[in-house]
């Protein structure tokens, strides 16, 4: 029987497994081109409370659990006291036996605090007299986490209208040696639906300085926009989408949809998507001229208790997979993008995992030079993200495509203390790697095999995107 999380073998079923992880993948630094941490609190280099503030003050994926266990509110997102939410988490904790939550769980406890034991009703006081003594200490704070992390690069996730104010401040601090960027995330400008597009409107244009009377003033404040966050080092933007489509409309249309939005009058659900799809080829374009990757986060619903939204409001575990992404929708969207401007680096992210080889075929169609990857079917998410949506993942990608142009692994997260996933990530891969080696799969040639694990752990994110960064 394996010891419980065994450092050497955990996630690793064969001896070449081991070997890859061990000698080519666990001292690899991270890249983290996508995560939700705050730049407020990296440049004032926040200290923790306690390991419920840093554990459970943001993170859905607990809370989903904690609810799933009957678990009051109170101790969730509510107002009780810190020990005793995380005496109800250890309580959650103990039941959630093979949801990687728990494995994430422990390796974090490891790797930050140096605790070899398993959290449980028994043993939370234990661990929080550990967390707690060690999160008191300078070594703890947001900086000093992401440092002991081994991160080089952080991307934030940044609205169009955001100041930058923080990634200025931290650009400028030559005491801190991560760099920080923005990565332009414009749900708001994309969500012509949405309560309050007005508002964002004007916002934009405060910002922007200048007026927008119509959707082609729109798309120059954000172009002005796009040219400041790529002052600030931003090489990436992010979209959430129910779904891509490619609904075609005349410039005329466009602008009446547009008007009535900002007057606040409704529109048709056929005119949102045929803003939508503009949107999307007009910032599409602007990527092409900034030389930019874009992601595209889809198919999730969000928000579906409406009592519970009207409550705590977004992103606090009410979301779920929502299917439906068409084919023909995905490809006409790319193929009409490449026609117009040609496609910029593009990662494609799905919460549906019968998504995956239609995703993997159709970008293949699309792949060009010199970009090795140029579009990317982008690492298993949210609720794929674990070790059977890894593998799937993986083994999707190397038979509908090239596995070694894989830009791996992104963390996603709110918290400080979420760095260790890169850790999974990579032990997933070297593990399915050693089994298709010893299975005869493939030679077992340690240049290619070094090769193979250090460009999906590190290298290919460093050469897709062209941050400043050494290979390693």
């Amino acid at each position: 029987m394996k010891n419980f999380m065994d450092d050497k073998d955990f996630l690793l079923s064969t001896k070449t497994g081991e070997r890859l992880f061990h000698d080519y993948a666990e001292d690899l630094p991270i890249l983290d081109y996508h995560c939700h941490i705050s730049p407020k609190e990296i440049w004032e280099d926040k200290s923790f409370s306690s390991i419920t503030e840093v554990w459970l003050g943001g993170d859905h994926y607990k809370w989903r659990l904690m609810r799933a266990c009957g678990v009051d509110e109170r101790y969730i997102t509510g107002n009780a006291p810190a020990r005793e939410k995380f005496q109800e988490w250890a309580k959650t904790l103990e039941r959630c036996i093979g949801n990687p939550v728990y494995e994430w769980s422990h390796l974090e406890l490891k790797r930050f605090f140096g605790y070899e034991g398993h959290l449980c009703p028994e043993t939370a006081e234990e661990v929080w007299q550990l967390a707690n003594r060690k999160l008191a200490t300078p070594e703890f704070s947001c900086r000093n986490l992401i440092r002991r992390s081994n991160v080089r690069l952080i991307c934030t996730t940044d609205d169009p209208a955001d100041s930058l104010e923080w990634h200025k401040k931290i650009a400028a601090d030559s005491s801190f040696d991560v760099q920080v960027v923005p990565a332009m995330r414009p749900d708001k400008a994309l969500g012509i639906e949405k309560e309050g597009f007005g508002a964002y409107v004007k916002r934009l244009s405060e910002v922007a300085g200048m007026p927008i009377a119509s959707f082609r003033d729109f798309k120059r404040a954000l172009s002005k926009r796009l040219d400041l966050f790529a002052e600030m080092g931003c090489k990436a933007s992010d979209h959430a989408l129910d779904y891509v489509v490619d609904v075609p409309a005349t410039d005329e249309e466009l602008e009446e949809v547009f008007s009535a939005r900002v007057a606040g009058k409704v529109v048709s659900e056929g005119d949102i998507l045929k803003y939508k799809a503009a949107f999307m080829k007009f910032v599409a374009a602007e990527y092409v001229r900034l030389d930019w990757a874009m992601q595209i986060h889809l198919g999730c619903k969000r928000d579906n208790n409406t009592t519970m939204f009207k409550e705590l409001g977004p992103d606090t575990g009410y979301d779920c997979i929502r299917n439906g992404q068409k084919a023909a929708d995905l490809a006409d969207f790319l193929n009409g993008a490449n026609e117009t401007s040609g496609l910029p680096k593009t990662i494609l992210y799905s919460l549906d995992p019968n998504d995956t080889t239609m995703i993997d075929t159709v970008m293949q169609c699309f792949q060009q030079a010199p970009v090795a990857g140029k579009l990317q079917n982008g690492s298993a998410w949210w609720f794929n993200d674990s070790e059977l949506g890894m593998r799937a993942q993986l083994s999707t990608l190397a038979n509908e495509g090239v596995l070694g142009t894989f830009v791996g692994m992104l963390t996603d997260s709110r918290s400080f203390l979420s760095y260790p996933r890169h850790e999974y990530f990579r032990r997933v891969l070297c593990g399915l790697l050693g089994e298709w080696v010893e299975d005869g799969k493939y030679p077992d040639d340690p240049k290619a095999l070094s090769r193979i694990v250090r460009d999906i752990s590190y290298n290919n994110a460093v050469r897709y995107f062209g941050f400043d960064l050494e290979e390693q």
